[in-house]
């Protein structure tokens, strides 16, 4: 396992992230896979105060080592249904979920507090605020956001330079070769303002990992028989590499989305599967693999994306130097 920085800071945090969102109790499976991850030498563990017992497994199962991991949880969604205020990103509603969290980890910090969502209803100056207020207090590190649009991070990143508050230390966003929009706007936002990137959802729910290429196979997250065209035209392309590559599909899906420089969120149910997950850390794909998988489904960066890189190009836009200009 490969380590990189988060964000602009010096936290070193390995290349696959650890998903705890399915972690339902401390089994010994579950604990096997805890173990096994930092024995690859993993060291991030992701939660959210909305995924059940999650939290609560997570404690129990970092008891006696949490300073050993990056623990990050997120806030935003409801502790309470029947509470107008028990969600949300506003002040209230962080102070009380952080302090569940906390309860709940067994521990009196978290290294990586989440913005969950976006609360369109909560003013991002509130949020950034509020966020500073408890890495002040010494209950949170580091603060990222997540499944936010890029103008909303842009802005919270602005608002934190300028007024002096902690700075965003990463997004979390879904990324997939199913799902590439995050190419146009949120990544190249990240990349212009130092912001980690941790990946959601990169194996599609199992599609990207060949497990419903057979029509007959069983139903799970998928229904087989449920499979789009293209669904199936980029399940074919990870597999073709992978034979070639002697790697599993899962692992060629994983290693692209690495490639692009993020941290996948491996969300596992067992030692083998992460075993198999773990084996993407050290797969390098060929720039014609590559080539291959982002070519087997249409995508397209839209504008203003092509439309601004074609002006860089353009003769009549930035004059005769503009095809001899290296940048940056």
């Amino acid at each position: 396992m490969r380590y990189r920085l988060l964000g602009r800071t010096g936290l070193r945090v390995s290349q696959l992230f650890l998903g705890a969102m399915t972690f339902r109790a401390a089994t010994p499976e579950v604990r096997r896979v805890v173990d096994a991850y930092a024995g690859a030498g993993g060291n991030v563990v992701d939660t959210a105060s909305m995924y059940g017992e999650s939290e609560e497994v997570v404690g129990e199962l970092l008891s006696g080592r949490r300073d050993r991991f990056v623990l990050a949880t997120k806030y935003t969604g409801t502790r309470d249904r029947t509470d107008p205020n028990a969600a949300g990103n506003h002040r209230k509603n962080l102070v009380a979920s952080l302090e569940q969290s906390l309860r709940r980890l067994r521990t009196d910090y978290v290294d990586l507090l989440w913005v969950h969502v976006w609360d369109r209803h909560t003013p991002i100056e509130e949020t950034m605020r509020a966020l500073d207020d408890v890495v002040r207090a010494g209950k949170v590190l580091y603060v990222g956001i997540s499944d936010a649009p890029a103008w909303v991070v842009s802005r919270a990143a602005t608002l934190a330079e300028w007024r002096g508050w902690t700075p965003l230390a990463g997004i979390q966003v879904p990324y997939s070769l199913l799902r590439r929009d995050v190419e146009r706007e949120l990544l190249p936002m990240a990349r212009a303002y130092g912001m980690s990137v941790a990946a959601w959802g990169t194996l599609e729910r199992g599609i990207l990992s060949g497990r419903y290429d057979d029509p007959a196979a069983p139903a799970s997250r998928v229904s087989p028989a449920a499979l789009t065209e293209r669904e199936r035209a980029a399940s074919r392309a990870v597999g073709e590499v992978a034979a070639e590559l002697g790697a599993t599909a899962s692992q060629v899906a994983l290693a692209w989305a690495m490639a692009r420089g993020t941290h996948p969120i491996a969300g596992v149910s067992g030692v083998a599967q992460l075993a198999e997950n773990l084996g993407a850390c050290g797969l390098a794909l060929p720039e014609e693999a590559v080539r291959r998988l982002e070519s087997a489904v249409e995508f397209r960066l839209g504008f203003p994306r092509e439309f601004v890189e074609q002006a860089d190009r353009s003769p009549d836009v930035y004059g005769e130097a503009a095809l001899r200009l290296d940048g940056r």
